[in-house]
């Protein structure tokens, strides 16, 4: 399905983020994001998803912890099928002390999904804003 452009033909997203009650009991999570209120990320996650679905996309959603099982969950979320588009959320990315969780992310997307376009958001909120940079076919920078 990698590729594919067709507007009648359902685009695969996965989209990765921090399991919400971690994040509110982690020190680096609650500096980076002074303001998390799980209630609300969990209908931001939520709209967004509802959002892409209407849109035509199939969209999985995949819950990590800080580091202990995430590679492996995240490998076996990718192992169930072949995605277009990944999207690695905001808590992971603008949290410095998981940068290295980041690195691990990116580089089983490049051995497992390697066709899959990367996508960043920059809040629960952005999750499709994102997604429609990349699909069906990249957008020129303006």
């Amino acid at each position: 399905m990698s590729g594919t452009t067709s507007a009648s033909v359902s685009a695969s997203v996965l989209t990765i983020g921090l399991d919400p009650v971690l994040v509110q009991d982690a020190a680096s999570s609650r500096v980076a994001f002074p303001d998390l209120d799980l209630d609300v990320v969990r209908a931001e996650v939520a709209a967004e998803r509802a959002r892409l679905q209407e849109l035509g996309f199939s969209v999985d959603l995949c819950l990590l912890d800080y580091g202990r099982t995430a590679e492996a969950v995240y490998r076996a979320a990718l192992s169930v099928k072949d995605y277009d588009l990944v999207v690695i959320g905001a808590g992971i990315r603008l949290d410095p002390a998981l940068t290295p969780l980041l690195e691990v992310l990116v580089d089983v997307t490049r051995e497992l999904a390697p066709a899959a376009k990367l996508c960043f958001n920059v809040s629960p909120t952005t999750t499709v804003e994102a997604v429609q940079r990349w699909w069906p076919d990249r957008k020129p920078l303006a």
